[in-house]
């Protein structure tokens, strides 16, 4: 069962695991895209279920789980997410509960639901989709780096307690070659969006292979590309350099500290 597979790092991995012989379960929202990648997987020769659903809602998310369960599941993947970049006091009540829903809540929910499947397998994976900023600060971010910290210690949590039974692995990839670069939301959309330099950037092909690995070996965390790991390695052995560093980044008028009696 993969989430968020009808683009991106969703479709490289349902890709990937069709070559692996792996028969899917593929939801999104986007019906249109999703059929596209489910053609693109039957021609491996997998069988291919998709069903679209908006991970927001609990109740669609219940069906689902109530679809994919009458086939069985042995891996889940939560890899659906939104991103938000932009001062947090901007973010609108609407945007903070959609990011936390479909980046956090969801995962959280198709967990729960079908944590009694999976550990009733011979073998089963959990793999969840996190993120660099999920280990390290992200200024403007707040919203979409409290969901990939929750999501990583989840996956820690579910590894620790479950880890005898199953596998669980966190993948936390930097900068990705996906629409979410392009199409996150902001507090100021008049204002030109921030480039990422290519050369930040790997692909979702590659996030994919680094992903089939790690069910494989049955990693616990796997942070992908150099300039991800190099952030990582920064915040574990020189915090505070990269604390200041991730502050200095802010070019605004500072403001002024309140005065406390």
């Amino acid at each position: 069962m993969v989430t968020g597979a009808a683009s991106g790092i969703g479709r490289a991995l349902a890709l990937a695991l069709a070559r692996e012989g792996a028969d899917l379960y593929l939801v999104d929202r986007d019906e249109v895209n999703l059929a596209a990648v489910a053609r693109e997987a039957r021609g491996l020769g997998v069988t291919v279920v998709t069903h679209v659903c908006d991970l927001t809602q609990p109740s669609q998310i219940s069906a689902a789980v109530r679809s994919v369960l009458s086939g069985g599941v042995n891996i889940l993947v939560n890899n659906a997410g939104v991103a938000y970049y932009g001062a947090t006091h901007d973010m609108t009540v609407e945007q903070w509960d959609r990011l936390m829903a479909v980046n956090l809540l969801a995962p959280i929910q198709l967990v729960r639901e079908l944590m009694p499947a999976l550990l009733a397998q011979d073998e089963a994976h959990i793999l969840n989709i996190c993120s660099i900023f999920g280990l390290v600060p992200l200024r403007k971010g707040a919203a979409y780096q409290t969901s990939k910290f929750g999501l990583v210690g989840l996956s820690a949590a579910l590894r620790a307690e479950y880890g005898r039974d199953l596998g669980v692995s966190a993948l936390c990839p930097g900068f990705v070659r996906t629409a979410l670069l392009e199409t996150f939301e902001t507090g100021d959309p008049g204002r030109p969006r921030h480039v990422v330099p290519a050369w930040l950037c790997t692909s979702p092909e590659k996030v994919a292979a680094v992903a089939i690995r790690a069910i494989r070996r049955n990693r616990g965390m796997v942070v992908v590309t150099p300039a991800a790991r190099l952030m990582w390695w920064l915040a574990r052995f020189s915090p505070g350099l990269l604390d200041w560093l991730t502050r200095q980044g802010w070019r605004g008028k500072r403001r002024k500290r309140s005065a406390t009696t």
